[in-house]
């Protein structure tokens, strides 16, 4: 039982630094794009 609970503690070690590894070496920037709209006002 204690083994298996190594296990599991050494696999939540290796995938929370894989998921850190992941998120700061991955291209996560978004695409930027121009967007133009018309824009109508209430003028009286």
């Amino acid at each position: 039982m204690g083994r298996l609970i190594k296990v599991l503690v050494v696999l939540a070690v290796l995938g929370f630094i894989g998921l850190t590894g992941y998120a700061y070496l991955a291209d996560l920037s978004p695409t930027a794009s121009e967007v133009k709209l018309p824009v109508t006002l209430n003028v009286d």
